[in-house]
């Protein structure tokens, strides 16, 4: 592997001094350094004294010549220059050659030639052999050692071969798990020691040199190499995964083991770089065999008690793990370690996994035309007591660059241009004088708010007095109330940024005083002021029922999101424009608007619109995780790779625990082809999400400790949620019951397992057909009205005790509720328990010993793709669920499979899923819902209103509740259930009131004849939205039917001017305006 220009020259090695040496014979024992090499002898140094001190001066150089057949580069990187101390003794009486004694051995590591360097100095401990005095120098004494500078005359390797190269280490760690045969007969291990279990191995605990005949034990230990260790979950192994921890804990505290620690080090050149490269990626695989060789004992006389028997055919107890080698083409992986099991071997086995046309067979399944396994019975045993090794093969530098976080970072500032800068605050004097008065003013009116609240609204009238001693009483009373509510505080902070200003813009104090006289009497004269302008803004205003004015009612973002959203479900796509725009103008600095509003432009197909807007929220924050994705998302949607793996990769990096980051990423690869990286993503987020999985495992554990009744499947309806939280982030909100109630919620709690128990129990069993025909002849409104009435009731006392766990993610929740089906082992044992099932919310959850993820990392970058309406992309990531081991076809598989059809208006396909979807999970609130939502877009509005009071009844809420009350009100108004839908769209309103939620209560209630509070219903639907014609046109008819012909003249104008499309309607305002004889100032 050396390169040869490297032949020829030379490396010399230069011992200069010793230091706290100490020999056996006397305080000046005579000794000289052994300088060796790949087991030969390169040099002595000369006999020197060691002075009383323990310093000897040895100036002692040897070198080594680098050549073709000889020393080369590789021997460089994985083998020391050993430099052992000999003492001479003095001869005795009769004794014709000189006696020499080893104290100890040094080594040098000659690594740093390798990577550019020509010379270093290092001081080297020099380790004691066995017997040595050195071993027998007290704690406190210095380390003997020997300083020594190696250097060369010019590089072994130009910075081009620098560059180029790479340096290989594999270390050893140990075998676990081994055979009991294994102690049937005398064995060695090269380095290696077996051991019997009872303890762990430590950790950190040092590498060892892949050298025999080393003197000093200590000597065998790589300097600065260490073994860490590592939680099993991190490694790139087999037996990486929860269920693996019990059994490697067992099998490295308890079971036999062999422990080696050995490093080897090889040096690759360019050229071997490409070849183990391109290797790794033909044959993914590296075997690494495993035997055990029996040894003989020599004859007397011999110098050694064993000697290994090189007949091959003496190899017994062959065996080969099967190391995955592609983690390391990777992008920035330059290590892998895991534990891997061990299999017997089968010439036919390790061929194929070294075939790149057979890369693709497993390491436990024979390739046609091999022998089984049986014919390797001492391999098998491998198998049987579970057998691994553990390995470690690290890289100087990664194989495949990746990319820095700085460049990552650059390349989107290339492309996402700068935020223009903000607009800049006017200030001075006048600024802060305004602003004091509108504070005043805001003060003013929340305190007369008050009084109104205390004493009620009274307005008093020129000439007449209120008595003085209840003005004063009121008056005790208003800042008793202010005080104790923290009104008056509130108050107090919210003038006081104000006045601050005018001290700084008016007076220009922005030093502290120099006594407290000029304080005092700039504190006078501040008050004076205030005082004075006080009175002037009070001047400037009067109470809003003198002065007649008309309040304007503030539509909030949250409000405008709604409505938006409500238009866009309605497919009044204009409309929702208008609202998401107007959010744009209203805060155009914040990045959500500009995500819901790109989300919108992709359900409308406005892909170039769609990356505007989000480019636009990337301007505003280059590390908002969520707008990268979408920025990649659509760079793949328009085909731009380049820049959409920039977008992924920059996600990755600032946010590397982020599961949906790393899915997309490999959603790309896989469009791209590259098998390696997009196997390296998935694996990744695969392993993030099963951290995170433990997480809530054991925030749950711990959580239980205090309270037993935070429930799973809590939630919060939040499909408009912000887009700043982090995906798959739980909060639990822990709520202590009182103690007197606590035994009532026990007994409620196991009453409803069981009657979940006997429903679930008695569907299953009975089946669908059963179950239907049972509520028939029981009468199904009065079965489901019981039901439904006792789990309300008991929910309702549950709520009020405790606050649902709340879920803050990235997705949208409208396909984010779990099934809540449960099967009982005992009874269904020989049934397959679909994948989408899990406990209900009312029942604990089941625990496993193993935590395992409640979902897939493709189904949470189905939902939040879902949310932003990237159907192109859904159906690419509902593949890789279907074939995900963990995923497979489930409820929430097909609800998103009926969703992207239903988006598309092809009812039968969203049927078909749907009733695959039902068959897996009944008793899924969702499922109903968006059965209701496609009758009802087909058409069907009878089975529309049977979906939806089925999705209702549930004591757990769908997700889309708000549109499942929109359309059942719609469908009772049309079947003159007026006071069913009055009941419906007051729940809608008191959930999230809009426009169209008050304009249904209002339609109810008009049919109702209650006018009065039609008109309030309207009224509160025409402050939302002026523009909607319908509102006017109740309105019409309200004021017709109670006399207000000017009222009724105006809403019918405006009917007209707006366009009101519904005939029947407008054909009904047209008869009353001819039964009351007005309201159509046209004739």
């Amino acid at each position: 592997m050396e390169q040869v220009s490297s032949v020829g020259k030379w490396v010399h090695i230069t011992v200069t001094n010793g230091y706290d040496l100490k020999g056996f014979k006397g305080d000046n024992p005579v000794t000289f350094i052994r300088a060796e090499f790949n087991q030969v002898v390169i040099g002595d140094s000369a006999k020197i004294a060691v002075s009383p001190e323990g310093t000897a001066k040895y100036n002692f150089t040897s070198s080594l010549e680098l050549s073709v057949e000889g020393i080369t580069l590789d021997d460089l990187a994985h083998k020391p220059v050993f430099l052992t101390m000999i003492e001479l003794l003095p001869k005795e009486k009769k004794q014709k050659d000189e006696k020499t004694i080893v104290l100890g051995q040094a080594v040098v590591d000659l690594l740093p030639l390798l990577e550019g360097e020509t010379s270093f100095e290092m001081a080297v401990p020099l380790h004691p052999v066995q017997g040595s005095p050195l071993e027998t120098l007290s704690p406190s004494s210095k380390q003997c050692s020997l300083e020594v500078k190696v250097f060369v005359a010019e590089p072994l390797l130009t910075p081009a071969q620098v560059s180029g190269s790479n340096l290989l280490k594999v270390t050893l760690e140990a075998a676990y798990s081994v055979p009991d045969a294994f102690k049937d007969y005398p064995i060695i291990f090269k380095n290696g020691n077996l051991k019997l279990g009872g303890e762990r191995e430590p950790v950190p605990r040092p590498k060892k040199w892949p050298i025999a005949n080393i003197l000093a034990p200590g000597a065998c230990n790589i300097p600065d190499a260490f073994i860490v260790g590592g939680p099993y979950e991190e490694e790139e192994g087999e037996l990486n995964h929860p269920e693996d921890r019990e059994f490697r804990n067992q099998a490295e505290c308890v079971k036999k083991r062999i422990v080696w620690d050995l490093e080897s080090r090889y040096y690759l050149d360019p050229t071997a770089v490409a070849s183990f490269q391109k290797r790794i990626a033909d044959c993914r695989y590296l075997p690494v065999e495993i035997t055990r060789i029996p040894v003989v004992t020599l004859p007397k006389g011999k110098s050694g008690k064993f000697e290994k028997v090189d007949d091959e055919n003496q190899l017994s107890f062959h065996g080969v793990a099967y190391v995955n080698m592609v983690p390391l083409l990777y992008p920035g992986v330059n290590r892998i370690r895991g534990a891997f099991h061990v299999y017997p071997y089968l010439d036919n086995t390790v061929f194929a996994k070294q075939t790149p046309s057979l890369k693709s067979q497993s390491s436990d399944t024979p390739v046609e035309g091999e022998a089984p396994l049986s014919h390797n019975p001492e391999g098998q045993q491998y198998l049987e007591a579970g057998t691994y090794i553990v390995l470690e093969i690290q890289l100087k530098k990664a194989l495949v660059p990746k990319r820095m976080p700085e460049e990552l970072a650059r390349r989107v500032k290339e492309m996402i241009p700068p935020r223009p800068p903000l607009t800049r605050r006017t200030g001075g004097a006048q600024k802060a004088m305004s602003d004091y008065h509108i504070q005043i003013k805001s003060i003013s009116r929340a305190i007369l708010d008050e009084y109104h609240r205390m004493f009620g609204k009274q307005v008093i009238k020129e000439g007449s007095d209120l008595d003085s001693e209840t003005l004063e009483e009121q008056k005790c009373q208003l800042n008793y109330e202010l005080n104790c509510s923290g009104k008056y505080f509130a108050f107090k902070e919210q003038l006081k940024h104000a006045v601050v200003k005018i001290v700084r813009e008016k007076y220009l104090k922005t030093t502290a005083f120099e006594s407290q006289e000029e304080l005092q009497t700039f504190i006078s004269e501040l008050y004076v002021f205030l005082i004075d302008q006080m009175h002037v803004a009070l001047n400037q205003t009067m109470p809003d029922d003198i002065q007649g004015t008309t309040s304007t009612i503030y539509t909030s973002s949250e409000q405008l999101r709604l409505f938006a959203y409500e238009a866009e479900v309605n497919e009044n796509f204009e409309i929702a424009a208008v609202y998401y725009e107007e959010r744009l103008v209203r805060e155009p600095q914040n990045l959500d608007h500009w995500l819901d509003y790109g989300a919108f432009c992709l359900l409308i197909e406005d892909n170039i619109k769609a990356q505007e807007c989000f480019r636009k929220a990337l301007s505003l924050n280059e590390n908002h995780i969520p707008s990268l994705l979408l920025c990649g998302v659509l760079a793949v949607l328009i085909e731009n790779y380049e820049q959409a793996e920039i977008f992924f990769e920059d996600a990755t990096c600032l946010e590397p625990t982020n599961v949906i980051a790393w899915t997309l990423l490999g959603l790309f690869y896989e469009i791209q082809n590259n098998d390696i990286r997009m196997e390296m993503a998935f694996h990744e987020a695969f392993k993030q999400l099963q951290t995170q999985t433990l997480q809530i495992r054991v925030t749950k554990q711990k959580s239980i400790g205090t309270i037993d009744y935070v429930e799973d499947g809590g939630k919060i309806e939040s499909s408009l949620g912000p887009w700043g939280t982090t995906e798959s982030s739980t909060t639990t909100i822990k709520v202590e019951a009182p103690p007197g109630r606590r035994g009532m919620i026990s007994g409620l709690k196991c009453l409803l397992r069981l009657f979940f128990k006997l429903y679930r129990l008695y569907y299953f069993i009975n089946g669908r057909k059963a179950i239907l025909s049972e509520f028939n002849l029981l009468g199904t409104s009065a079965t489901l009205s019981v039901l439904d009435e006792f789990l309300e009731d008991s929910s309702k006392l549950h709520a009020e005790l405790q606050e649902p766990k709340m879920s803050s993610q990235l997705l949208e929740p409208s396909i984010g509720h779990k099934s809540s089906n449960v099967f009982l082992k005992d009874i269904t044992g020989k049934k397959e328990i679909p994948k989408c099932q899990e406990p209900p919310t009312l029942l604990p959850p089941i625990s496993s010993g193993v935590p395992q993820p409640s979902t897939t990392i493709f189904m949470e970058t189905i939902h939040f793709l879902m949310k932003v309406n990237a159907v192109q992309f859904v159906h690419r990531v509902l593949a890789h669920e279907l074939l995900c081991p963990q995923g497979g076809p489930s409820c929430e598989y097909y609800l998103v499979l009926a969703q992207t059809h239903l988006l598309k208006k092809d009812f039968a396909k969203t049927e078909e899923y749907l009733q695959q979807a039902a068959q897996m999970d009944y008793l899924n609130p969702n499922v109903w819902g968006m059965k209701g939502h496609l009758y009802f877009l087909s058409g069907n509005h009878a089975e529309a209103k049977a979906c939806y009071e089925r999705a209702v009844s549930f004591v757990v809420d769908a997700s889309e509740m708000h549109f499942i009350f929109l359309r059942l009100g719609r469908i009772y108004l049309e079947e003159k259930e007026y006071e069913k839908s009055k009941k419906t769209y007051m729940q809608a309103c008191k959930r999230s009131p809009s426009c169209l939620t008050w304009l249904g209560l209002g339609i109810a209630c008009y049919r109702l004849e209650e006018l009065t509070e039609a008109e309030d219903a309207l009224t509160e639907a025409n402050a939302l939205n002026n523009y909607n014609a319908e509102v006017w046109a109740y309105l019409a008819l309200v004021c017709l039917k109670v006399g207000r012909q000017l009222e009724a003249e105006q809403a019918y104008k405006y009917t007209i001017k707006l366009k009101l499309k519904d005939e029947a309607l407008l054909a009904e305002i047209h008869r009353v305006q001819e039964m009351v004889g007005f309201g159509d100032p046209s004739f």
